[in-house]
């Protein structure tokens, strides 16, 4: 990742709101370690699709799994795909509609996806993301099965054509609207786990793990 304020192609460049971009790698690693919920967009067969999945970054590389049969990582494997992540940090009120935003954090990265090869390795990138998803969680669970790791993938894209882009702060009004008698401010956003709720078939004696107290996301 470079830790240069220049973006490292020009299609990771931002045009709008150029002033709101982060090229730096830091930026754009925080940001992705703070959101595990990403979208994939690529194309298939001529068509483009945008999927959901969970994301972890490792070093200079980001990473995420799914069914070595879909269309997802097939597609990914064959040509570029565009990795995005969002934070939504709160709603920007203003005193008209037109000025009213929102302020986020989000990352966009570009290029071409590798796969992830042998049980070994897989299981050990499993073993990561898990671990930065709930801290603790992996050591309690049974081993992972010869077919489970045969049904995943997981793939990763190297952080080198990636930017941030991030709105902070109040809303930005035109000037004669900061005298109307509207209330305007920003109404802030935060992710946080709630109370657990138990699996029906847990066995009675299997009580509440520590590690759950630990996950802190957004």
């Amino acid at each position: 990742m470079s830790r240069t304020a220049e973006p490292a192609s020009e299609r990771v460049r931002l045009r709008r709101h150029h002033e709101r971009a982060q090229y730096d790698g830091p930026s754009v690693a925080a940001i992705l370690d703070a959101m595990p919920l990403c979208h994939i967009g690529y194309v298939h067969e001529g068509t483009p699709y945008v999927t959901p999945t969970l994301q972890w970054r490792e070093g200079d590389r980001v990473y995420w799994h799914g069914s070595s049969a879909s269309r997802m990582i097939r597609a990914a494997l064959r040509g570029e795909v565009c990795l995005t992540v969002t934070c939504l940090d709160g709603l920007v009120l203003a005193r008209s509609a037109f000025h009213h935003s929102v302020n986020y954090r989000s990352v966009m990265v570009i290029g071409q996806a590798e796969e992830v090869v042998g049980d070994a390795a897989k299981a050990a990138r499993l073993e990561i993301f898990l671990d930065h998803l709930v801290p603790g969680r992996w050591p309690e669970l049974r081993p992972l099965t010869a077919q489970e790791l045969k049904a995943t993938a997981v793939v990763s894209l190297p952080l080198t054509e990636a930017s941030a882009k991030v709105r902070t702060g109040p809303p930005k009004d035109a000037e004669a609207d900061y005298a109307l008698p509207i209330w305007a401010g920003v109404l802030p956003f935060a992710m946080a786990p709630g109370t657990p709720e138990p699996d029906p078939r847990n066995l009675p004696e299997v009580a509440l793990p520590d590690h759950l107290g630990r996950i802190r996301l957004g």
